[in-house]
């Protein structure tokens, strides 16, 4: 255990022979029910379920030390809730909490789960407004059997492979630069209607998919695809639904039941398919197509290496909350309290003061990197903006690093220094200025041998 920079570093470190390490995969259904709210604060809600929302992930253990990442077809996992998470996945698995990786792969026809701003909303009369707080425990119960389940039926892992495949025609940035010179940070999931947003380059993004896979000698057991984009092509209609992410994971499944396929997200906090798609079933279906031909590539230029190692660094991770008058603590417990506001607002309202409750207790955000050698898998806090992708490949130098975010996802959007200098402003930030400089020093940190 060491300290750098004011920064907690834990690292387990273990050689072994490829023999001695395990895998266990699961799948679990997290379907939320009907007349359950979708992004926390869409006002219409679950109408009709159009697919369902899963759970999938794998336990990695070398026999003395063991990894869990869970990815969740929901939109966020939010301060208590995230806790509660790691902590009911960590005890099945038999493993500590540091060691349990949770993302969301944000779908916004999906929930958002933060048990502390359900108990502020339930304190003033808005119980089960944010999400239905029993279904969601009898669900974490049922993914946590899952979990247990699976170590029966855990298999040697012997190698790990790594490929990177370009996706075509999804990802844009939000950023555009509009006729008057002027920026404007309004190219949403749906923009594809707007011929200028549509005309407009694809800006700042990464194009690549990733794809781990991990083998028993020459049979493949999982293969994990990341990339970055919002995972939307409609929604707020109230169908519950995977959206094309989702929907191209589950085409791939079907092909070959024998391989887990598993997707998780890139930074992506500015990036969506606005661009490519206006909204449209059938710009659902292509978007669909354009990301399942990624996936199946993947086999294709795989490059397989023995499994000999398992390093899990973390660092602790302090985020400065958001400055703005809008946020303090005496306007957060106003609006609350605010019968007159519509309950979205209270809602938001009550996100917002759980996060500012959970940073002034001083409990900080756990950065972790599970290390394979060859190949790093990074967890970022919420919407993290596609700039601290970019900045972890660069510290990686010529190692493959996969850059999860929407972890511990109550900051909600996490701007880059350069685009709060263009003054970002959303109802859904709850960071400020000085973030990139302490996830630069995390992202350096976890990286350091």
């Amino acid at each position: 255990m060491k300290y750098l920079c004011a920064l907690l570093i834990v690292t387990f470190s273990c050689v072994l022979d490829a023999s001695e390490f395990r895998l266990a995969t699961f799948s679990a259904d997290v379907t939320i029910p009907l007349n359950h709210r979708c992004m926390g604060v869409l006002p219409t809600k679950s109408k009709r379920v159009a697919d369902p929302l899963l759970a999938h992930g794998f336990v990695l253990s070398d026999g003395k030390q063991t990894v869990v990442l869970c990815a969740l077809d929901w939109c966020e996992v939010r301060n208590g809730a995230f806790d509660q998470w790691r902590e009911a996945l960590a005890k099945a698995a038999g493993t500590v909490r540091e060691n349990v990786l949770v993302t969301a792969l944000h779908q916004h026809d999906a929930p958002v789960i933060d048990r502390d701003a359900a108990k502020i909303l339930a304190a003033v009369g808005l119980p089960d407004e944010l999400y239905h707080v029993t279904w969601h425990d009898k669900t974490l119960a049922r993914v946590s059997q899952a979990v247990q389940d699976s170590l029966d039926l855990a298999t040697p892992v012997t190698h790990f492979g790594i490929s990177e495949t370009p996706v075509l025609r999804i990802a844009s940035n939000r950023r555009v630069v509009l006729e008057n010179g002027t920026v404007t940070y309004g190219r949403g999931s749906r923009s594809g209607g707007n011929k200028y947003f549509a005309a407009a380059a694809e800006g700042d993004i990464d194009s690549m998919l990733k794809t781990i896979t991990f083998f028993n000698n020459d049979k493949p057991l999982l293969q994990m695809h990341h990339y970055a984009t919002h995972p939307m092509s409609y929604y707020g209609q109230g169908v519950v639904s995977a959206d094309f992410v989702g929907l191209a994971r589950a085409r791939l499944q079907r092909q070959d039941q024998s391989i887990r396929q598993i997707f998780v997200p890139g930074c992506a906090g500015d990036i969506t398919a606005g661009k490519f798609n206006n909204g449209s079933e059938d710009h659902r279906q292509e978007l669909i197509d354009r990301l399942y031909q990624a996936m199946a590539k993947a086999a294709d230029n795989t490059k397989r290496y023995p499994l000999q190692q398992l390093d899990i660094r973390n660092t602790k991770l302090q985020l400065p909350f958001h400055p703005g008058d809008h946020l303090t603590v005496k306007r957060l417990e106003a609006d609350v309290a605010n019968e007159k506001l519509s309950v979205e607002k209270r809602i938001l309202a009550a996100m917002g003061l759980a996060s500012r409750r959970r940073v002034a207790s001083g409990q900080a955000i756990d950065f972790p990197c599970v290390d394979l050698g060859a190949a790093q898998i990074l967890l970022f806090p919420g919407e993290s903006f596609i700039g601290y992708q970019l900045m972890a490949q660069a510290a990686a130098k010529n190692k493959f690093v996969m850059c999860l975010a929407y972890g511990e996802s109550w900051p909600g959007y996490i701007p880059t220094a350069a685009i709060f200098a263009e003054n970002f402003k959303d109802s859904w930030l709850w960071v400020g200025p000085g973030s990139e400089k302490a996830i630069r020093q995390a992202i350096d940190d976890v990286l350091r041998k």
